[in-house]
């Protein structure tokens, strides 16, 4: 199988997240069930290229972005959460936001390289109407 790039991915995720949409869609599966984004916009990347994982690939994939979730993305949105709620008292606030929104994205494209590099270790199977993304949102 040929291996996955994580450029065409960043841009198959970039355009998706474009979408006002699917964006409100995304954050609420963040939000509201704890799920991860860029995980989600991979697992609906394999659709598009009708790939699908397992349940022990899905886990694997976990995993990958629990880690880096819990000690660089979350602290870096905790940090721009609390400027957003005194940003009247922050002098250079709308500098320091871009900034750290710039720090995020890269941290983000980070770990959807993570998880290309995690994934194209997986023997995927190729399937017709894959639903990758339904399987992580049922998964607990």
């Amino acid at each position: 199988m040929n291996l996955l790039n994580s450029d065409h991915f960043w841009q198959f995720a970039y355009t998706l997240y474009a979408k006002p949409e699917q964006q409100k869609t995304l954050l609420a599966l963040q939000n509201q069930q704890g799920k991860n984004v860029n995980l989600c916009l991979l697992l609906l990347y394999l659709d598009s290229l009708n790939l699908s994982v397992n349940a022990q690939q899905l886990n694997e994939l976990i995993n990958v972005t629990s880690e880096f979730d819990t000690h660089a993305l979350q602290p870096l949105r905790a940090a721009r959460s609390y400027l957003k709620a005194n940003q009247n008292t922050i002098s250079n606030y709308a500098t320091i936001r871009e900034e750290l929104l710039s720090a995020e994205l890269k941290l983000e494209k980070q770990q959807q390289h993570m998880l290309i590099e995690a994934v194209n270790e997986f023997e995927l199977v190729k399937h017709t109407e894959p639903n990758n993304i339904e399987l992580y949102v049922k998964a607990t």
